[in-house]
């Protein structure tokens, strides 16, 4: 009897207790299908539509996944298609890109926090708009909360700061704004915080030091400035990302920890410390386009576990020892845009090893194509000189500034009612200037603005010789009355033909088809905008010819010839063909090309204002000249041959011109990474076939089927899998989702980096076994 009371009073407590486990469950559903009504049916979530059973217990895929404990949600990832790419955004629903204007952020967030056992948060491209709210913190046992790539904007509430448990906090490519938070340093459990691409400001918060648990700190893509902290305290960090911001300090002490450090675009100035030469675990190092100076360390280039070093582009002098020694791993060197002189030590020749090194736009004696002038290299002394009689002069100059000001205003009173006497007299005897004295489309200022090209691109282009105007006469002896034995071919903008120049030099020289009518002096200005594009990766435009047939007609042009360097070693496209098997290139030189492409097509679209576009992006307008280094030719042709008039554009429609120019461009370049993939016999078969047999890269059957045999053989598979994602993104079908220029960079970058590592672990492991 006893026994069956028992046995009753155990079956009533396993009854009770399987109720009440399934009420809770069914509480939680309820909650997340609330989350999938605000987040608007998202495709991710599809699958929970006539899902009977219990959501825990639902399958997980790329794009959701839920995991359960004890009867409650304890994480929840959702990953959707609305990427944060828009060039403004207000505050306000974007069609197509946020959810709607019905939408609440603080009701999404309110039923959230009803998981209260969720300790991983991953919200991801879900376009969920607004000021994240405070009630954040109710999600107490959060240990991971990632909402990259939304809407969110405002600042980052503070009460993020109660979440003790917190141990990685990603809000990269939202719009957030205001500082990085002072109270950081309140989650002292946080392993990685990630704030990239958002508008934050301000300076570096000292308090961040104070994490000793941090691996990883990101802050890239800012507006963040003045002066970084000693990094030293931060023991445990291994990647510091601080690319593109204002930081104008010199460069701190850093942990000896640190395996990834990205320094690049910012304004950090002084000598590179020695002390950088005792971070024995870095791998990774970009110091490139900053203002440093002195001679690099030859401590950075030994580096035990170096493999990728980037230096280029700053202000750095001297010459590099002899002897300077590199180590095995170091698979990538760029010191290229500095004013370093002297030879290029062995250990950097890259005709002796297998190592990459960019080394154009110094002083070298290595390098006597791209070479500047010794008496350039030199002027880093003087300016140094000058900068103590400099400091005395800003001292003069604000005693002398405060003088000024007044005599200034006093003049400023004069000239105002002198230009309004002077005003009304030219409006009656000044003629208008017809706007065809100008680029149809093409202000005054905007042509003024071209001027302000980047400091890369001039540094990059210092040694090349300058642009002129020739004569047909010129031109004609150096092609021998333009003979067919000088025809190189003809294509839609016209016939090429190689010239020989009196001083003895090579040139292409394009005989322009023009599609439209010009005048003499809209075609001048034209060709103005047009010679401004100077880059080390665009084939370089030397000057023009305009036949106007002699006569003295402002209207009428005859023709029109383009000038170029002449390029010996044919176009990327037939280094890629097995016609040529001795010209076919391995891998990593594919990628080398692929690099230094992307570069110039960043510049056109960012390097100079106008910004240019439509840049006739296909392998063969890709020429190599004799060091293999990759140049792009036919850039900027849409400044000749199309209408300019949506640059002066205003509203909707202007940004929608250029967003659709930026992506063509992105698209096309897709398909040239493509091309290096599968090579030109695959992707002469047409763009619709080679977009349906992109899903043959998701298996390693399909790879050996499509990719081209000697990417096979000289790649890694994860250099390879970079490539080929980025690809995908390229050509998507959503122009909204593809990436930009510098995205594009980045990942070409990383995958050289990836595969010189495992080609200098291969070689070590070879001179090992020998």
């Amino acid at each position: 009897m006893g026994f069956q009371n028992w046995f009753a009073g155990a079956f009533l407590l396993w009854v009770l207790f399987v109720s009440n486990t399934h009420q809770l469950q069914t509480s939680q559903t309820q909650v997340l299908l609330q989350l999938r009504k605000h987040l608007e049916n998202p495709f991710a979530l599809q699958i929970w539509e006539n899902y009977g059973g219990d959501l825990c217990n639902v399958s997980s895929t790329l794009h959701m996944s839920i995991r359960c404990h004890d009867g409650s949600v304890s994480e929840l990832k959702i990953m959707g298609d609305k990427l944060a790419k828009v060039s403004e955004f207000n505050g306000f629903a974007v069609p197509n890109q946020t959810l709607s204007e019905s939408f609440s952020i603080d009701s999404f967030v309110t039923t959230l926090t009803r998981l209260t056992n969720l300790r991983v948060l991953s919200l991801v491209s879900l376009g969920i708009w607004g000021p994240l709210p405070d009630k954040i913190h109710r999600l107490s046992s959060l240990e991971l909360l990632d909402m990259r790539s939304n809407f969110i904007f405002g600042t980052i509430p503070p009460q993020l700061s109660r979440l003790g448990k917190l141990q990685s906090l990603t809000l990269d490519d939202n719009f957030f704004t205001d500082t990085v938070p002072g109270w950081l340093d309140s989650l002292s459990n946080l392993n990685v915080l990630s704030l990239k691409n958002n508008r934050l400001k301000g300076q570096f918060p000292s308090s961040i030091c104070r994490i000793l648990t941090l691996t990883d700190l990101a802050l890239a893509h800012n507006k963040l400035s003045g002066k970084l902290p000693d990094l030293n305290a931060l023991t445990s960090l291994h990647l510091l990302d601080l690319r593109e911001n204002h930081f104008d300090s010199e460069l701190p002490l850093m942990p000896k920890g640190l395996i990834t450090a990205l320094l690049s675009n910012n304004s950090f100035s002084g000598k590179i410390p020695g002390e950088i030469g005792k971070l024995s675990q870095i791998q990774h190092l970009d110091l490139s386009f900053n203002h440093l100076s002195g001679t690099p360390p030859s401590a950075l280039f030994s580096l035990p576990n170096i493999n990728y070093l980037n230096l280029a582009t700053n202000m750095l002098g001297g010459a590099l020892p002899n002897d300077l020694s590199c180590a095995a791993k170091l698979g990538f060197v760029d010191i290229s845009a500095n004013r370093l002189r002297g030879a290029l030590p062995s250990c950097l020749n890259s005709s002796l090893d297998d190592r990459v090194v960019k080394y154009g736009g110094n002083c070298l004696s290595t390098d006597l194509q791209h070479r500047h002038s010794d008496s350039y290299c030199r002027e880093v002394g003087i300016d140094r000189k000058r900068s103590k009689w400099n400091k005395i002069g800003v001292l003069i100059g604000v005693i002398g500034g405060a003088i000024l000001i007044v005599l200034a205003a006093i003049g400023l009173v004069i000239l105002c009612r002198r230009y309004r006497s002077r005003e009304t007299l030219e409006q009656h005897s000044l003629p208008k200037v017809p706007l065809e004295t100008s680029p149809a489309g093409i202000s005054s200022e905007l042509l003024a603005n071209a001027r302000f090209i980047s400091q890369a691109a001039k540094l990059g282009t210092q040694g090349a010789p300058a642009y002129r105007l020739y004569t047909l006469e010129e031109l004609e002896a150096a092609t021998d009355i333009f003979n067919k034995s000088m025809f190189l071919g003809e294509g839609s903008l016209g016939k090429l033909y190689k010239g020989t120049l009196e001083n003895g030099t090579c040139v292409t020289i394009r005989s322009l088809a023009l599609f439209r009518k010009y005048s003499v002096r809209n075609l001048k200005f034209r060709l103005d905008l047009l010679s401004k594009l100077r880059h080390p990766h665009l084939v370089g435009l030397l000057g023009h010819c305009i036949d106007d047939g002699g006569g003295q007609d402002e209207t009428t042009v005859n023709r029109v010839f383009l000038i170029y360097e002449y390029v010996p070693n044919g176009d990327f496209r037939s280094h890629l063909s097995e016609d040529s098997p001795d010209k076919l290139l391995a891998w990593p030189d594919r990628l080398a090309v692929l690099i230094g492409i992307a570069k110039a097509v960043h510049f056109l679209h960012a390097g100079v204002i106008p910004a240019t576009f439509s840049n006739r992006l296909k392998t063969n307008n890709i020429l190599l000249d004799e060091h293999r280094i990759a140049k792009l030719s036919d850039y900027g042709m849409s400044i000749i041959t199309e209408d300019f008039e949506k640059l002066e554009g205003k509203g909707d429609s202007q940004k929608s011109w250029h967003m659709t120019k930026l992506e063509d461009d992105v698209y096309k370049f897709g398909f040239i990474i493509l091309e290096s993939l599968v090579g030109p016999i695959v992707s002469g078969k047409g763009e619709a076939f080679l977009l349906n047999e992109m899903t043959s890269f998701s298996s390693q059957d399909g790879r050996r089927r499509i990719v081209d045999p000697i990417v096979l053989t000289t790649s890694t598979q994860e250099s390879l899998s970079i490539v080929i994602s980025l690809t995908n993104k390229c050509i998507s079908p959503e122009s909204s989702t593809r990436p930009s220029f510098e995205d594009v960079l980045w990942n070409l970058q990383y995958a050289a980096q990836v595969q010189a590592v495992a080609d200098a672990d291969q070689k070590s492991d070879a001179a090992s076994q020998s």
